[in-house]
C-alpha cells in the first residue's frame, strides 16, 4: 500500500472513530430528556373556565417548541381555590420538568398572607411564562341597575364569590372597608361559572372579581348586550379598553390604604401564568421559556386564541418569577392589613 493511501486510510478511520463522538457532544440534553415523554398540564380548576381553557390550548400547542417533543396530558385539579394544585406542584409532582400547572393568580398573595393550608412557595416555582395582564374587575348585573362604583356606595350590591380566600371575596371586602362601599359578598360558590349562573338566576347580583379576559372570551354577548357593567378595575395601570372604569387603587383615600390596595392589585401581571416544579434542572426550565415565547408569537396558536376570544398579552417567565418574588417582600404592615381584609376581618 502507498505512502499516499495509507494516509487516506487513516484519515477514513480517524474521522469514523470520531463521528459517534462528535454526535454524543452535538447531542441536545433537553431534546434526548423530553423524547417520548409525556407533561402533565394540571389545572387547578373545573373544566370550561378561563385558566382551563388557556391550558389546554397550551397543552395542544406547546410541544411544537420543546426539544424532543413530549405528549401533554391535562389534569384538572380543583380543590382549595388553587391551593391543592399548588401544593401538589410542590410537595409531590416530579421536580424534572415533566409538569407544569395554570398557576392562579392570588398565590403569591396567598402565601405572603399566611393563608390556610398553603404549603408551597411561589418563590421556589420555575415561571414559564404568563399569557395576559388583563385586569379584573368587580361586575354588576343589569337588572340591579347599579353601572357606577359610586351607586355602590349609595345601595347594597350583592356579589357571589367562590370562597373567601378568593379575589371575589377580597376586592370587594377591601373596598367595604376602605371607602364605604355597600358589597355584600356571598362566598361559597364552587367555581366562577358557578357565580355567572347565579346572576342570570337572580340570586346575586354581580360578581366579586373575574378577569376583562375571561368576560371577552366566555360571555362577549353579555358586555354586547350591557348586561354586565365594569365597577372597577383591578390592575397596576389602567387598561385601555376600560378608560372610564376608575382603577381599584385609585380609590384610596390616603397613602395607607393605596400600599394595600396595590399589593393586592399586583398579581395581575401573573394573571394567567404557568408554572413548573422547584429544582427543575436550569438546561429544562430555560427551554420551556423558550418554548412559551416562541408559542406567544406562534400564528396557529394566535389564530386559535383569536377564535376563542383569548386575550394574549405575555410576559417572559423571568420577569414573572421575579414580580411573584416582589409580592413576599412587601413590607409586613402591609401585608398585614391585606391579610385582615382577606380574612373577612378589619381594615
Amino acid at each position: 500500500m502507498s505512502f499516499a493511501s495509507r494516509i487516506i486510510l487513516r484519515v477514513a478511520l480517524a474521522l469514523a472513530l470520531a463521528g459517534p463522538l462528535t454526535l454524543v457532544a452535538r447531542a441536545d440534553p433537553v431534546e434526548e430528556f423530553y423524547r417520548g415523554k409525556s407533561i402533565d398540564m394540571i389545572i387547578p380548576t373545573s373544566p370550561g373556565g378561563d385558566y382551563d381553557i388557556r391550558a389546554r390550548l397550551l397543552a395542544r400547542r406547546l410541544s411544537k417548541f420543546i426539544p424532543g417533543h413530549p405528549n401533554f396530558m391535562a389534569r384538572n385539579m380543583p380543590g382549595g381555590l388553587g391551593v391543592a394544585a399548588a401544593n401538589h406542584m410542590m410537595k409531590v409532582a416530579p421536580r424534572d420538568g415533566t409538569a407544569l400547572m395554570a398557576i392562579f393568580q392570588n398565590m403569591p398573595s396567598l402565601q405572603a398572607t399566611g393563608g390556610a393550608g398553603v404549603d408551597f412557595d411561589v418563590r421556589r416555582f420555575g415561571w414559564i411564562g404568563n399569557t395576559t395582564n388583563s385586569p379584573n374587575v368587580i361586575n354588576s348585573w343589569y337588572t340591579t341597575g347599579i353601572k357606577t362604583i359610586q351607586d355602590v356606595m349609595e345601595r347594597e350590591l350583592v356579589v357571589g364569590a367562590p370562597g373567601v380566600a378568593s379575589t371575589s371575596y377580597t376586592y370587594p371586602a377591601a373596598l367595604n372597608a376602605m371607602i364605604g362601599t355597600k358589597f355584600k359578598i356571598v362566598a361559597g360558590y364552587p367555581g366562577g361559572n358557578d357565580v355567572n349562573l347565579a346572576m342570570e338566576k337572580g340570586e346575586v347580583g354581580g360578581r366579586g372579581s373575574n378577569s376583562l379576559a375571561s368576560w371577552k372570551s366566555g360571555h362577549p354577548q353579555w358586555i354586547a348586550e350591557k348586561k354586565i357593567y365594569f365597577l372597577v378595575q383591578i390592575a397596576p395601570e389602567k387598561s385601555p379598553e376600560l378608560p372610564d372604569v376608575p382603577l381599584m387603587s385609585d380609590l384610596a383615600r390616603n397613602d395607607e390604604d393605596r400600599q394595600v390596595l396595590k399589593f393586592i392589585s399586583a398579581d395581575i401581571g401573573i394573571s394567567r401564568a404557568f408554572v413548573t416544579t422547584p429544582d427543575v434542572p436550569a438546561e429544562r426550565l430555560a427551554a420551556l421559556r423558550r418554548a412559551f415565547d416562541q408559542l406567544m408569537a406562534d400564528p396557529e396558536f394566535l389564530a386559535d386564541a383569536e377564535q376563542t376570544r383569548m386575550d394574549i398579552s405575555p410576559t417572559s417567565g423571568e420577569d414573572a418569577q421575579k414580580l411573584a418574588a416582589s409580592m413576599l417582600a412587601t413590607p409586613p404592615g402591609v401585608i398585614a392589613r391585606a391579610k385582615a381584609l382577606m380574612e373577612g376581618g378589619g381594615k
